[in-house]
């Protein structure tokens, strides 16, 4: 019977190259994507189909969420907490090699690559805490890591696998251009946890508000951004955010617009209910400074309807 692995795959570069170089030994290959309120595994599908990688995706948004309030291990640079959210993923990947099927797990993760979580004691500490030892396949830094399971069964070919380590990416170029690769994301693009100005919001999000749903988290990532005594104000920046808006608005949410003039959307969500009434007025100042029609106006001769 023909063995068979689950790769992990981030979108990125590197996890399908690791799944490509055990599919060439002759192992089926299955990719394993996370679907989450943090990243969409929409355009890898067209990748892994190319290279006739079966796909498996698992919405682990609320789980996520659940550990990007509170980590274990801490964030990263920005809001990112890459070691807890590398576990989880393990930990639900071993939820299918339970069955029969798969045999071990292929991470496309680089020795060295991130100081923090990529280090010899992080991998470590993930397999140790996954319960997976000896199940975890590093292709791309497999020779200067310790054999695993795959390797000492004779299942895979260590000498066909790589010893890549550190932050340089000119070997992954090199095979990029062998397997002709397209529809990857870049380093750092495949999660908008590593984003900056994301990170910001989410950080005065869980502020104000540690009980952050999944819907506070989807509106974080467009418009413009305001907090007033403890209240969120959200100014649609265009037609296509206007409509987000909309979609996003919870019955507890209060939005407007101007009444007769063009603008944009305003939406004011409520986490102090004593402070609206404050939290309110500053949100009719902003969309009447965000349209052009009412920016000179003076507040009382202007009139909003709500929606």
């Amino acid at each position: 019977m023909k063995l068979k692995a689950l790769a992990l795959i981030s979108g990125g570069l590197d996890s399908i190259l690791a799944a490509l170089l055990i599919q060439k030994q002759g192992i089926k290959v299955t990719g394993l994507v996370f679907k989450s309120a943090f990243f969409d595994p929409s355009s890898i599908k067209k990748t892994l189909k190319k290279y006739n990688l079966p796909l498996r995706i698992v919405n682990i948004s609320e789980k996520h969420l659940k550990i990007v309030k509170k980590p274990e291990y801490g964030y990263g640079k920005v809001m990112n907490p890459c070691l807890d959210c590398h576990l989880l993923m393990l930990k639900e990947a071993k939820k299918l090699i339970k069955n029969p099927g798969f045999s071990f797990i292929i991470t496309g993760e680089v020795l060295g690559q991130r100081p923090f979580s990529q280090n010899k004691n992080s991998l470590n500490l993930l397999e140790k805490k996954a319960n997976l030892k000896g199940l975890i396949l590093r292709p791309l830094s497999a020779q200067i890591l310790e054999e695993t399971i795959p390797e000492k069964k004779g299942w895979v070919n260590r000498d066909k696998l790589l010893d890549i380590s550190g932050r340089s990416r000119q070997i992954q170029l090199k095979l990029r251009k062998k397997f002709k690769l397209t529809g990857y994301s870049t380093p750092g693009t495949a999660c908008i946890l590593t984003d900056p100005q994301f990170g910001k919001r989410l950080k005065n999000l869980l502020k104000y508000h540690s009980f952050a749903s999944l819907n506070d988290i989807l509106l974080l990532k467009f418009g413009r951004h305001f907090w007033k005594d403890s209240n969120l104000i959200v100014v649609g920046r265009n037609d296509k955010e206007n409509k987000l808006l909309k979609k996003c608005t919870q019955k507890s949410d209060l939005l407007f617009e101007l009444k007769s003039f063009t603008g944009p959307l305003v939406l004011v969500r409520t986490y102090q209910k004593r402070t609206l009434k404050k939290t309110l007025s500053e949100a009719k100042k902003l969309l009447c400074f965000y349209s052009r029609h009412t920016r000179e106006k003076p507040l009382p001769e202007v009139e909003f309807r709500y929606l």
